[in-house]
């Protein structure tokens, strides 16, 4: 089994796009989609959800109203401005504020806060119209995504290899953060899906020493290429001197944006420019990692 990971220095580049199509040309895969942060690889596979799981990380303070006395030493030892005084002279803890320290439960002489795991999200493993997807949801203001990361990452390649599937395809972050080093650590390769702009250039160099840093080979995928021949064959050159593959140069195409729209990926769609150049890249990709 091949693991590639597709990331990007920065959201909005084309990745999901990406691993959608490669979704679909791909005869035995799993796919996982570890931007756990802002999942959006199910609104292109649209997943029968079959299995669902809470996850908990961390823990968060949680004041017992009747057994408050009002004393106060849970506001003056939080350092975060998370505890409020109700009107009834307790103390209450804001949840979006709480980053579960235990200071206050410490310092509490009432013992009158509790500390319970903190619920953070939930992750899934599905059925697509291509084949098994591990997926999950980040619970609004929660924290700890490279641990979820991780456990979908980890859920994937069990189904993977139960199956003996020949890829585990993997939606990765944007970025350079702990999401992204949780999503490529141990991948045989990632995928970096850039754009030819400054910003793109300079967002690939940072992804790119990211990846070097593991020691994990890199293919590059300039999308919508031509809005900047020049600036592509600078990310090209750039790449090229830093030991990543160029794979292939996507054309911008508005068949793209119509797929989308329609909830399916471009290569389901037709053989226009860039559904023909995803299927060179990823023929190439076969050849490279046998």
């Amino acid at each position: 089994m091949k693991e590639l990971v597709i990331i990007s220095g920065k959201g909005g580049t084309g990745k999901t796009s990406l691993t959608a199509a490669f979704a679909a040309l791909a005869k035995n895969a799993v796919f996982a989609d570890c931007d756990v942060d802002a999942a959006d690889l199910h609104l292109i596979l649209a997943p029968q959800i079959k299995d669902r799981h809470d996850f908990f990380s961390g823990r968060e303070a949680i004041v017992r109203p009747a057994d408050c006395t009002g004393c106060g030493q849970c506001q003056q030892h939080c350092r975060f401005e998370a505890i409020q005084a109700d009107n009834n002279g307790t103390y209450r803890i804001d949840p979006a504020g709480c980053e579960g320290c235990g200071v206050c439960v410490h310092f509490c002489p009432a013992n009158a806060i509790d500390f319970p795991e903190r619920h953070c999200g939930q992750w899934f493993v599905s059925d697509s119209r291509f084949g098994p997807m591990v997926h999950a949801r980040l619970g609004i203001a929660a924290e700890n995504s490279g641990k979820l990361v991780s456990v979908v990452r980890q859920e994937a390649k069990k189904r993977a290899e139960k199956q003996q599937a020949d890829w585990l395809l993997v939606d990765g972050p944007p970025g350079i953060g702990c999401p992204v080093i949780a999503s490529i650590t141990g991948a045989d390769a990632v995928l970096v899906v850039t754009e030819p702009t400054l910003s793109g250039k300079h967002d690939f160099h940072r992804v790119l020493d990211l990846a070097k840093h593991f020691k994990i080979p890199v293919f590059l995928c300039l999308n919508k290429w031509d809005i900047n021949p020049e600036m592509t064959e600078r990310i090209e050159t750039l790449g090229t001197n830093q030991g990543a593959r160029p794979l292939g140069r996507i054309p911008y195409d508005k068949a793209v944006t119509a797929a989308q729209i329609a909830g399916q990926c471009v290569v389901e769609c037709g053989h226009g420019p860039a559904a023909t150049e995803i299927r060179n890249i990823w023929k190439k990709l076969c050849q490279t990692m046998p």
